[in-house]
């Protein structure tokens, strides 16, 4: 069985320094990833193996896409959500330079309230709710547009009024812990 670390108590813990994020930068861009275990011995740093991974992957690397998830990121991961379950990464995966912590982060802090003001519930959140969902706002955003729509609008209408009557039933999902 391999150690943690070699040398635990000379080990730094907690928050990373400008320069030890400025050492591993460097290290990482003029001899490339290798192996993370020999990797912070090599760089300088005092630190494991797993935890320069870990800042390299969630936070250095340049590659990685920072900011708002878009309306069309939120749609895929609420679909792979319903597919996948909580396999982060396999989510993340789908998503372009994304890390999974963060589309994990981002469901448990946004998408997962989303889908509870939506009447949906995230354990059991199905496609087929989701979308229906989204066929609703949609046929009712392009029905206001043009008069000529108004079968699609009464159609809308009377669909969201059947929502509303199944979610009624349902138990009330904000105040669950």
């Amino acid at each position: 069985m391999r150690k943690p670390c070699d040398n635990k108590e000379e080990m730094h813990k907690g928050a990373w320094s400008k320069q030890e994020d400025q050492k591993l930068i460097d290290y990482i861009t003029k001899h490339g990833e290798g192996c993370w275990r020999n990797l912070p011995k090599a760089a300088g740093l005092l630190r494991c193996g797993k935890s320069c991974r870990l800042r390299w992957m969630n936070y250095l690397n340049p590659n990685l896409k920072r900011g708002n998830f878009s309306e069309e990121e939120d749609d895929l991961i609420i679909k792979l959500h319903a597919l996948l379950g909580n396999r982060w990464s396999l989510i993340s995966g789908r998503l372009q330079e994304r890390t999974d912590n963060e589309v994990k982060n981002y469901w448990n802090s946004h998408l997962r309230r989303k889908l509870i003001k939506m009447g949906i519930d995230p354990k059991n959140n199905t496609i087929s709710q989701y979308l229906h969902i989204k066929r609703l706002e949609f046929l009712q955003e392009n029905s206001t547009r043009s008069e000529n729509y108004g079968v699609i609008s009464d159609a809308a209408s009377s669909c969201a009024n059947n929502d509303q009557q199944i979610t009624s039933s349902l138990p009330d999902l904000n105040s669950l812990p």
